[in-house]
């Protein structure tokens, strides 16, 4: 029987990757950034990696909680609640892009056409990891998910190994969805172009294995439900997370782990450390009951997540388009904007190694966000969809 016990620790793990999802997406200078703030190039996975996967089994974990509510409401409740949730999140992520629908061109304000704009986003890939995630872990028993899980990542690779370059199938050039998939659906103008090419890290074809995190997630949820406060769950949270790490690694030897094109191996792997990190946040806040300044920091995120990771999003592209003359170049006006100037003249100041200058700038943005979502827990305020 499923125990109906209030986890204060899993309010604080999805307030702790909130956070750092929304510190490491704002550095003062993209340019000066530590390697572990940042994402790995192609192959590998650093802490920042964890990050937006962390957020995907947190989604999961979540779901734990709710099931059980819809399955007593009826198929009609659930599929409604999930597809108009699904729908609004993608919606969200495709306003995200799109926001402040206009752009400066030279002297000029101009509007910013929906030909150029990116239809896929973090917020479109929780939506659809979550759409199918949720029909599974809905509709099939705990078996049936955990094969179907291990059946996906099995025909992600797969696909991967047949339909790319031969003897190069996993590299960005010869990696099969950008060319089969997201480019003939999307078109170009539609992708991310980061990369130097068209190439959409959140497109349609790398969106397979992101479902399985959110079972992962629902799983583990569903075990802690099950097992309650104990040594033993967290013991085997911890094994379990070992587990994958090692499955992950070793896999791969054969499959690389890479977030950019969401390999099954870095399903694994960032589910691993999920799970082991989760076993320790339990460990000292539940069955220790040791608690301090740091959990409480991030527990608010917690109450929050959805609403401030927008937030963060939004409020830089519109301070972006605030203008503030900074002196001439080559005869011509030059402008700056309040962020700008913010790490300019107050964050740059402060240490002679830019990377640490970068680094306090994220720090301040974070804590203006975090003092944003502590008045809104202490007013009672929580906005969901």
């Amino acid at each position: 029987m499923l125990k109906k016990e209030r986890y204060y620790s899993l309010d604080v793990f999805r307030g702790m990757t909130v956070a750092l999802m929304i510190t490491v997406n704002n550095p003062g200078s993209w340019s000066h950034v530590y390697a572990p703030l940042d994402h790995a190039q192609w192959a590998g996975c650093t802490p920042t990696d964890l990050v937006f996967p962390f957020f995907l089994f947190v989604v999961g974990n979540a779901m734990a909680f709710v099931i059980p509510r819809l399955r007593e409401a009826g198929d009609k409740a659930f599929l409604s609640k999930v597809i108009r949730r699904s729908l609004l999140i993608f919606g969200i992520g495709l306003f995200l892009n799109w926001f402040p629908f206009i752009k400066w061109d030279g002297d000029h304000i101009v509007a910013k056409g929906w030909e150029n704009i990116r239809i896929f986003g973090v917020l479109q890939r929780i939506a659809v990891a979550y759409l199918f995630g949720s029909l599974i872990i809905y509709y099939c028993k705990t078996k049936t998910a955990i094969a179907l899980s291990v059946a996906i990542l099995l025909i992600y690779w797969w696909l991967c190994y047949v339909l790319g370059s031969p003897g190069d199938p996993y590299s960005l050039q010869g990696w099969f969805g950008t060319k089969m998939v997201d480019i003939p659906i999307l078109g170009t103008n539609h992708m991310y172009h980061g990369e130097g090419v068209p190439f959409d890290p959140e497109g349609i074809a790398s969106s397979m294995a992101p479902v399985v995190q959110v079972i992962i997630g629902y799983l583990t949820g569903r075990y802690i439900r099950l097992k309650g406060k104990s040594y033993e769950m967290v013991t085997h949270l911890f094994v379990a997370g070992a587990l994958l790490l090692f499955v992950g690694a070793f896999w791969g030897q054969f499959f690389i782990i890479s977030k950019k094109i969401w390999t099954s191996t870095f399903v694994l792997l960032s589910s691993g450390w999920a799970l082991i990190i989760l076993a320790v946040i339990i460990y000292f806040i539940e069955l220790k009951s040791k608690r301090t300044w740091l959990d409480k920091f991030f527990n608010v995120f917690g109450k929050n997540p959805l609403f401030i990771f927008v937030l963060s999003g939004l409020l830089p592209r519109l301070l972006w388009m605030i203008r503030i003359p900074a002196g001439t170049e080559n005869g011509q006006p030059v402008y700056t904007n309040p962020l700008a100037w913010f790490y300019d003249h107050v964050c740059k100041p402060v240490f002679a190694n830019e990377y640490n200058s970068s680094l306090l700038y994220a720090i301040c943005f974070i804590v203006f966000m975090w003092v944003i979502v502590y008045f809104m827990d202490k007013k009672k305020i929580y906005i969901k969809v």
